[in-house]
């Protein structure tokens, strides 16, 4: 590092001096944590991801029926993939379905989520057969398994360190709300899925994006800094992995609306970011040259991405003629917004259509729940029941049942819950980064269901939270044990408590792995895991 000051000319007092910096040197500033490279960086990863799999493929056929939503979802998913667009079907036809004999009428149907999710599964079937619980779960096991996968690699950009980045691929391995999602067909595994890769797109871009200040304000040792990079910084137009983040992001929202609360934030987050780069580079406008060389240049070059990624979603729709309102502006001239095509025309009524009905939503519903008891999985889904009487289905017993239900393991989920409001403190208090980036997915993924409290909502809407409330407690483990290891009696209390507390969370999941995946029990043994009475 090298340092350079001048004179005034009528006092003779030094003026502050400008520091120059290397670019290992300014890299460590704005770098200060980062895993090592070496066999551990793959092996850790693959081993959490085959486990994940190995839970959420096995007899993931089973059972062979439409559960829950899959009623809705793999029924579109084969309009989409015979027609392009979704159809109408007769009453009480999911037996017909599964047996081979889909009874669809002559009428495209109304749906009110976009339609890539819908495609994902689709690709299952056409891979693995379309009336088996196989093929139409085959889309929703593989993104599960990718999620796990991918927590691993968020928590070691995080937290730079093998263990942690171990410790929280293991914990959504064995979540069971991530496990029973992966293994049903509905949506919402896929919106975490795009929403978890946006956030790690906009890790790698915060690596790549200060890694490239470094480069262009370092100087050689004993040269003196550019004055106006100095004032200003760079621009950084090359950023590949913001590009990727909003691909992603409209993925998302093509899968569920919802996801635009997760563009905002993320795109606002990724904006912080680099104010807080240009700060610790040291540039003297750091908050000038932030909002008008990465603010304006991000949005300008994200949200077209977010966009036509989104619009790409209904290809199907677009390309077909007989989808739901697909005709509309030519059958209401004049009408909507008129200066749009009239194909964009009919695609901007079916969204207003669409809104109006998620807006209005308040039927009731035996499980539907209120997002206040979420934060203590109060009201977690039935998906799956089935009881049998001594002699039924292979039941040996007075009275055996089947059940899936959509819980997560419920130790880990309230020390998740807990780790979340701990974090705010370490974020309020030691301003640290990572904190404040996890706490974002609660801005995107929890405050807005607290608008619309007369709507039906469902506990399943938190899995898109599931990876951050996994990093949260991760980010608290990491806290608790000291980052170099030391020999005395407190750090290896803490290991071993840090240890058991890990079977701990493994036994509760082997403990609720069967109603997590189906298994034929005795009555009493499931009602043991009714901890809760509104469990059951």
């Amino acid at each position: 590092m090298s340092t350079t000051a001048t004179k005034t000319p009528d006092t003779g007092h030094v003026r502050s001096a400008r520091v120059a910096f290397t670019f290992e040197s300014l890299k460590q500033r704005l770098l200060p944590v980062a895993a090592t490279s070496g066999a551990l960086m793959w092996i850790v990863p693959l081993v959490v991801t085959i486990i994940g799999g190995l839970l959420r493929f096995v007899h993931l056929s089973h059972p062979n029926m439409l559960i829950f939503d899959e009623t809705y979802y793999v029924k579109d998913a084969y309009s989409l993939l015979h027609f392009g667009y979704e159809m109408e079907w007769v009453d009480d036809s999911n037996d017909q379905f599964v047996a081979g004999d889909p009874q669809l009428k002559d009428t495209a149907s109304f749906v009110v989520h976009p339609p890539l999710g819908k495609w994902l599964i689709a690709f299952g079937m056409m891979a693995f057969g379309e009336f088996d619980g196989f093929g139409w779960r085959f889309a929703t096991a593989l993104f599960g398994t990718l999620a796990v996968l991918l927590t691993t690699l968020c928590a070691r950009l995080l937290f730079g360190s093998h263990l942690l980045a171990g410790i929280a691929g293991l914990l959504i391995a064995i979540d069971g709300h991530s496990i029973v999602m992966s293994r049903t067909a509905l949506l919402d595994i896929f919106l975490m899925f795009f929403v978890l890769a946006a956030f790690y797109a906009l890790l790698k871009d915060r690596v790549h994006g200060r890694t490239q200040l470094a480069k262009k304000l370092s100087v050689p040792l004993g040269n003196r800094p550019n004055e106006f990079l100095l004032d200003h910084g760079p621009m950084l137009w090359w950023r590949p992995w913001r590009l990727v983040a909003a691909l992603m992001l409209g993925g998302a929202v093509g899968i569920k609306w919802s996801a635009l609360a997760f563009v905002a934030v993320f795109c606002l987050m990724a904006v912080l970011w680099d104010f807080g780069a240009r700060r610790t580079a040291g540039i003297q406008r750091w908050q000038s040259a932030a909002f008008t060389r990465d603010g304006i240049y991000s949005f300008v070059t994200m949200m077209p991405v977010v966009f036509l990624t989104y619009l790409a979603t209904w290809t199907g729709w677009l390309i077909t003629t007989g989808g739901r309102y697909r005709q509309w502006a030519v059958e209401n001239p004049g009408e909507g917004v008129t200066w749009l095509p009239e194909t964009l025309r009919s695609l901007w009524h079916y969204h207003q259509a669409a809104y109006d009905f998620h807006s209005g939503l308040s039927s009731d519903h035996g499980w539907a729940s209120a997002p206040w008891t979420w934060l203590f999985s109060g009201r977690p889904v039935l998906m799956y029941f089935e009881g049998y009487d001594n002699g039924q289905n292979g039941c040996v017993l007075d009275r055996c049942t089947e059940v899936i239900m959509d819980m997560p393991n419920p130790v880990m989920w309230w020390a998740c819950t807990i780790s979340m409001v701990l974090l705010v403190f370490w974020w309020l208090g030691a301003r640290d980064w990572r904190a404040g980036a996890l706490l974002s997915s609660v801005v995107a993924g929890f405050l807005p269901w607290l608008m619309y409290p007369e709507r039906t909502m469902f506990f399943f809407y938190t899995l898109p939270l599931v990876p951050f409330m996994v990093l949260a407690l991760t980010y608290v483990i990491g806290r608790f044990i000291p980052r170099k290891p030391r020999s005395d009696v407190s750090y290896r209390t803490r290991i071993i408590l840090v240890a058991v507390s890990l079977a701990l969370l493994l036994l509760v999941s082997a403990f609720f792995w069967s109603v997590w995946s189906g298994e034929l029990t005795s009555d009493d043994y499931y009602r043991m895991h009714v901890w809760i009475p509104s469990w059951g």
